[in-house]
């Protein structure tokens, strides 16, 4: 229970901060509520340690908490106020449907979610009627909205609640991205990242969806995304402003190549590759010491020269970043035309990351000082593709394939490379990354149906 701040540490008081109970506990629950009777102080509390636990960034909160302050409540009317301002995390909700009557089936989990002990039902977005994505051919329209809403349980029991409803309304699981009477997603619950078998946290797709983020902009456009850190409306905007690009990275032997090739065919898009000068790799590979900061610095112009002349043939409205982006078609005109997206083998950002796995301290400020300043010139993509494999499985990957000068990089050297990567992913204002495993054929139907759900 949380008494006071004095019985934490300095850096846990300091972690405290963004816990809006910490003024409560700097004084003891008592000291400030003295005409609380033990029931509320028992609440307050509770939300405290839920608030407190959410600040130290645990993974869950036990469904316990939700209960104790369930039994022990006794409404009165400035308690429920406090504690919803401090307790009662944001749900975002995204409910499709393309079986039976669409907006009867979206109506009726609507009042569900309403009716539900747990649940207040803060916003309801219109109904957006849009194709379906990925899944079975000619499966008819969707019908889409989003609510947001407020709730006592934890997110686990908000799954099972949606997963409850969706039975109730007839959906049936027969196969993935199928038709559906009904489908009911948790998109975000407040700022929680969450993985587990039966939950991951942030949708996992809600980035790349178009059918998904125009409704939840309507209900929830201030709502961060956890991983990203951009709103749901930013996001929104980024599928609206920026040029359709995919990049596809990752470390040496991920199938960079592969993927890029089959996604450009899949979706009539110009393909953009890199062309390896392999003797001046040979050498690197053979002394990478003496080679880094020139081969790294050849990538880098590469890589920059790659996308101006893509510019130059397709046209300044594709590729330079200053230009105004086309305003976007409605769903009914929205169509693919040929080359009206680009991909490419490898993401701009990607070099940075490669000069960190290789450079030395002393020469690494000055390659980053080139690659930003490069970077202002260079549009950013629409959707970045991180494939990913464990280190020996891109060792068998690199033998396999025969280039003679990779059989020189060790187990270690691929895993600081994978690792720089995957960093580089990470970093503040990157924007949408759909990761893949090693799976290529299953990473390309996601990647498919990402650029599908982009439109």
């Amino acid at each position: 229970m949380l008494v006071g701040v004095r019985f934490f540490s300095a850096e846990l008081r300091a972690r405290m901060s963004d816990v809006r109970l910490a003024a409560v506990g700097a004084r003891g629950l008592r000291g400030n509520f003295p005409n609380r009777n033990r029931n509320d102080l028992t609440i307050f509390s509770i939300a405290g340690e839920w608030r407190l636990a959410k600040a130290l960034g645990s993974a869950t909160v036990g469904s316990n908490h939700w209960r104790r302050i369930v039994a022990a409540w006794t409404a009165p009317p400035k308690a429920f106020a406090f504690l919803r301002s401090i307790a009662m995390p944001i749900c975002l909700i995204s409910l499709g449907s393309n079986e039976g009557d669409r907006q009867a089936n979206l109506d009726a989990a609507t009042a569900r979610l309403a009716g539900h002990a747990g649940i207040r039902l803060v916003a309801r977005s219109s109904w957006r009627e849009t194709a379906a994505v990925g899944g079975t051919a000619g499966q008819n329209d969707f019908l889409n909205g989003a609510v947001k809403v407020e709730t006592s349980l934890p997110p686990q029991e908000v799954l099972t609640c949606l997963q409850q409803i969706e039975g109730e309304l007839g959906r049936r699981r027969a196969e993935r991205w199928g038709p559906r009477t009904i489908d009911l997603d948790l998109l975000l619950y407040d700022d929680l990242v969450l993985s587990t078998p039966e939950l991951t946290l942030p949708h996992p797709r809600m980035a790349w969806r178009r059918f998904v983020l125009e409704p939840a902009a309507e209900v929830a456009g201030s709502m961060l995304h956890p991983t990203i850190g951009w709103s749901v409306a930013r996001l929104l905007a980024h599928l609206n402003e920026s040029m359709p690009y995919v990049a596809v990275t990752g470390p040496i032997a991920a199938g960079k190549t592969r993927l890029a090739e089959r996604l450009a065919g899949a979706i009539s898009a110009e393909l953009i590759l890199e062309q390896p000068d392999w003797p001046r790799l040979d050498a690197f590979y053979a002394d990478p010491a003496g080679h880094a900061w020139t081969t790294e610095l050849e990538f880098l112009d590469e890589r920059t020269r790659l996308l101006a002349e893509t510019a130059e043939t397709k046209g300044p409205e594709l590729f330079f970043r200053k230009q105004r982006a086309p305003k976007p078609q409605s769903p009914e005109k929205r169509v693919l035309t040929p080359f009206s997206w680009a991909v490419s083998d490898f993401w701009f950002d990607q070099s940075a990351a490669f000069a960190r796995a290789w450079l030395p301290a002393e020469r690494l400020g000055a390659f980053l000082q080139r690659y930003e300043r490069l970077r202002e010139t260079i549009v950013q993509p629409r959707l970045i593709v991180l494939l990913d494999a464990p280190a020996n499985e891109l060792t068998r990957r690199i033998y396999g394939r025969g280039r003679e000068c990779e059989r020189r990089l060790t187990a270690a050297q691929l895993e600081r490379i994978r690792q720089a990567v995957i960093d580089q992913a990470a970093r503040p204002d990157v924007g949408p990354v759909l990761r893949g495993g090693d799976d290529q054929d299953a990473v390309f139907v996601e990647v498919l149906a990402a650029v599908r759900g982009m439109e």
